[in-house]
């Protein structure tokens, strides 16, 4: 097929028609029609468009930055570091506000009537939760989610489910797998909850949601470990503390996608509704909730995964489950004890994940009357079909204790820690030191934080102040405008206000170290797999669980292979947020429009040069939110790196959980969200750019 004789195309992001003979330009104009070689002139330079365009509006805004900055740089000399002058000292006043709380933990009557009667709620529900799923036993816990999957979706779902409960009875860890679950209804129910909740306020009313978006920004960024210190004061070490820290970290992404489906629920059928004398809650319930039915399936579906990520962190204070064999192991550096802890929970969160999207799907969707369900079908069908599946689930309930084996028999245990330690071993003995030609992992690992990460860190705690706020002034003036780049040098001068620079730019340094590792990576295991179905298709499951996987887990295997410091820390932060970066930007690539790509191979472009020309140019928004999502990614998993030698924020933080010290974790914490919010303004262009 060539240019002339290309189809005429519509545009998803648009819906307006393209042609190749008029093809949507990387600046998002439309090239009119011209002659081949005006098409051929304009892709290899149109990417670079907009940022000379941006180019000139920098001019008078950095001249400002420029001249507030230089008078204090005057004011403070120094080579580098933040001056004393400019700082806060918050250990005192926070110190007292710790000291209170435990003080009056047990007398004040706001946590005797307040916090006492939530904190006994939670423990209730959970444990009456625990209590059915012991009761029901692994028959039944297991029957009841093959014929919940199978009334939503098929019988492969109803298998995968059956396969994946029975797999963590193999490994042996049915027991913890029921206790990570009954935490995870208790949580993620009351995360949908207040997330909605918050969603609805933030959908309605466009006030609301500007108040509300810093507040879930700062949720969503602050990292894990900070939530747990002021939760550990308040109720203790315990459930309580485990399920609230879940619900506040899992409840924005609810909150956002709730508030996405009511805002953008379609104006025509709202204003048919209000025509038709419909009151506003009327229309909220009969118009908007059911158009926003979609995102808010979404929003369940990512209140899973990110409860189940939190639920496992939680351990830490006395969670219990899965995720305290995941952390026990990383104690004692057993790769195959958190492995075999660590497969539950992905084979959990794919069963979770798949069930929920399979509910989404068939809420509000019309049966289609072609096709004549098959007896058994129909049988399970309607009210009765629920009444029946409850049924059965307390038959095979009844039929497993019968039998007396309510809980997974231990004869029909696999162990997998030994070979998988063995395994570990070998490449450790094999692989760490002594490789010929190319050395080996610790070689690697000395050699990455001598010539990367060492140099990196000295080069910005050794740059004035002044010169790093204006860098992050003009980085987010390239990619926003003058409202990003204030927020970024106000995110950036609180690191030092609260401070604690120098530890924020060691973070820094292991921070942009990752993310470039990560993007080439990323980058060239993507645009392989863009090009070739079969690449993807093998990939998939590959990022399935690399992204399910607890952060925990990622630690050890890297510890037992590199040692301990921050290279192992960068190394867990890059396979986690591998994933993530491969899936946008193949997705980006392969929403190209073929007809572009065809005009360029008309005029005889290169593989390559469609790819550097067209393909990455016209990709852009995918790239940019997949840099956005790697450095999120990193910054959370090199800050658990403090656990595995990493230092900096990251060590600060578990230091103030370990101790009790609220200064310490909460100053951290704060740091680390200004650093996130910092990386996420100068790496995500804003629409008004």
């Amino acid at each position: 097929m060539t240019a002339a004789t290309a189809p005429t195309r519509t545009s998803a992001a648009s819906g307006a028609p393209q042609s190749p003979e008029r093809p949507v330009l990387p600046d998002g104009s439309r090239a009119a029609s011209a002659p081949p070689d005006r098409l051929r002139r304009f892709l290899p330079g149109s990417v670079f468009l907009a940022g000379r365009r941006t180019g000139r509006r920098l001019l008078l805004p950095l001249a400002v930055t420029a001249a507030v900055l230089v008078p204090l740089a005057v004011v403070f000399p120094g080579a580098g570091g933040w001056p004393a002058a400019l700082a806060v000292d918050l250990a005192g006043p926070l110190g007292r506000a710790g000291d209170w709380i435990i003080d009056h933990r047990d007398s004040h009557p706001l946590f005797l009537y307040f916090f006492g009667h939530v904190s006994n709620a939670v423990v209730i529900s959970v444990r009456a939760v625990y209590v059915v799923l012991l009761a029901a036993g692994w028959t039944g816990v297991t029957a009841l989610a093959a014929l919940v999957a199978w009334r939503l979706a098929d019988i492969r779902l109803a298998l995968t489910c059956t396969a994946a409960f029975a797999a963590c009875g193999l490994l042996g860890m049915w027991v913890p797998t029921m206790q990570t679950l009954a935490l995870m209804v208790v949580a993620v129910a009351a995360s949908v909850v207040v997330g909605a909740l918050l969603g609805l306020a933030a959908g309605l009313s466009p006030r609301t949601h500007r108040a509300l978006r810093p507040v879930l920004d700062t949720m969503q960024v602050l990292p894990a470990f900070a939530y747990l210190l002021p939760m550990v004061l308040v109720f203790g070490i315990g459930v309580p503390a485990a399920v609230l820290a879940t619900v506040i970290y899992a409840a924005p992404p609810m909150a956002r996608l709730t508030a996405l489906g009511l805002r953008e629920a379609d104006a025509g059928v709202l204003e048919a509704a209000k025509s038709l004398g419909a009151t506003g809650r009327q229309r909220l319930l009969t118009a908007r909730l059911p158009l926003a039915r979609r995102q808010l399936m979404l929003g369940v579906n990512q209140t899973i995964m990110t409860g189940l990520s939190m639920a496992v962190i939680a351990s830490v204070i006395g969670a219990g489950g899965l995720g305290d064999r995941v952390y026990q192991a990383l104690a004692s550096v057993d790769v195959g004890a958190a492995l075999a802890a660590g497969i539950p929970i992905v084979l959990l969160a794919v069963v979770l994940d798949r069930t929920a999207d399979a509910a989404g799907r068939r809420i509000g969707t019309a049966p289609d009357p072609a096709r004549e369900p098959h007896l058994l079908r129909r049988v399970f069908a309607g009210w009765y079909g629920r009444l029946l599946t409850v049924l059965a689930a307390v038959a095979a309930a009844i039929a497993g204790r019968i039998a007396g084996t309510s809980l997974w028999p231990a004869s029909w245990t696999v162990p997998l820690a030994e070979p998988v330690n063995a395994a570990v071993a070998w490449m450790t003995a094999h692989l760490y030191s002594g490789v010929p030609l190319v050395g080996g992992t610790a070689d690697w690992a000395a050699g990455f934080t001598g010539w990367i990460l060492d140099p990196l860190r000295s080069g910005l705690q050794a740059a004035p102040w002044w010169l790093l706020l204006l860098l992050a002034a003009a980085l987010a003036l390239y990619v926003g405008t003058w409202r990003t780049a204030l927020t970024a040098v106000l995110a950036l001068a609180a690191v030092g206000v609260l401070g604690v620079w120098e530890a924020s730019l060691d973070t820094l340094s292991q921070v942009l170290a990752a993310v470039a590792v990560t993007l080439v990576l990323g980058f060239a295991i993507a645009v392989g797999a863009a090009r070739s179905a079969r690449t993807q298709r093998l990939l998939r499951p590959v990022l399935d669980v690399c992204q399910t996987l607890p952060q925990f887990v990622y630690l050890i295997p890297v510890v037992a292979l590199f040692g301990v410091g921050r290279a192992p820390a960068a190394a867990a932060a890059v396979v986690y947020a591998l994933p993530a970066v491969v899936r946008i930007t193949v997705q980006g690539l392969r929403e190209v429009d073929p007809a572009v790509t065809e005009a360029a191979r008309s005029l005889g472009a290169t593989r390559a040069q469609q790819l550097w020309q067209v393909q990455l140019p016209l990709a852009r928004p995918a790239l940019l939110l997949a840099v956005n999502q790697a450095v999120v990614l990193v910054l959370a998993v090199v800050i658990i790196g403090g656990l595995v030698g990493g230092g900096a924020l990251g060590y600060d933080v578990v230091l103030g959980l370990a101790q009790g010290d609220l200064a310490t974790g909460l100053v951290a914490g704060a740091a680390i969200v200004c650093l996130g919010l910092l990386l996420d303004r100068v790496t995500q262009p804003t629409k008004e750019a």
